[in-house]
């Protein structure tokens, strides 16, 4: 509960700072994150007490999808059970090779039903079916072969791979990603026609925003972009 509470508060603090451009979630030694801590999930905690673990874990999700910036999971090690929801929340992984992740709920009785929503929308149905039935764990190469993993990496490039991405993020308008990033996660809940509308709407409401409207006129002059963030 604590680790989640701090998690929540870090990404949300400074939100609307436009000097913020991406969140990296990292950890020390060579475990991510093993998920919930099953000595609070014990019968002597109480029903409230549980149903507010979940409630907590599910706002956490919610704060990294709802970030205007891309959330950026750097995993050197295991991500198991709601270690690897919360991984697969993320806009995206970037993992050493030596990475592994897991949904083992069931081989403690404790199905890993919240940790494959965010599995399920993140890969195929047989990995997903695969690492929930058996709570076998992926190798990093599997993750990144079923589109969980975005980069797969040597422990010693992990740092260099996301200051990459970050340094790529950041010559962006960063009002542009937050609007793109809502767009996408909107969009793919909704029917591919749906979408379409949306996607409209959302691309002129882009075009004629301060930013929109600068992109334009730098590449008709040929210029870098000024960026305002609005």
């Amino acid at each position: 509960m604590d680790m989640m509470s701090h998690l929540i508060e870090a990404i949300n603090s400074n939100k609307d700072d436009t000097s913020l451009r991406a969140i990296v979630l990292s950890a020390k030694g060579n475990v991510f994150s093993a998920g919930h801590n099953l000595k609070e999930l014990q019968s002597s905690t109480g029903i409230e007490q549980h149903q507010l673990i979940f409630r907590k874990a599910t706002e956490l999700m919610k704060s990294i999808i709802q970030s205007p910036v891309p959330v950026i999971a750097k995993v050197n090690g295991f991500a198991a059970a709601a270690g690897c929801q919360l991984v697969a929340a993320c806009d995206m992984i970037v993992c050493s090779n030596t990475s592994k992740f897991s949904t083992p709920g069931a081989n403690f009785g404790i199905f890993c039903s919240t940790p494959g929503i965010a599995i399920a929308r993140s890969i195929p149905k047989s990995r997903a079916t695969y690492m929930l039935f058996t709570g076998e764990p992926i190798t990093a190469q599997e993750a990144y072969e079923s589109g969980l993993a975005t980069k797969v990496v040597p422990e010693e490039q992990l740092d260099i791979e996301v200051n990459k991405i970050i340094e790529k993020i950041k010559v962006k308008s960063r009002s542009v990603i937050a609007l793109g990033k809502d767009f996408f996660y909107k969009q793919i809940e909704l029917d591919v026609l749906d979408a379409y509308k949306l996607g409209e709407k959302i691309m002129v409401d882009n075009i004629n925003s301060c930013d929109g409207q600068e992109g334009i006129r730098s590449f008709a002059e040929k210029r870098k972009a000024s960026w305002s963030h609005k």
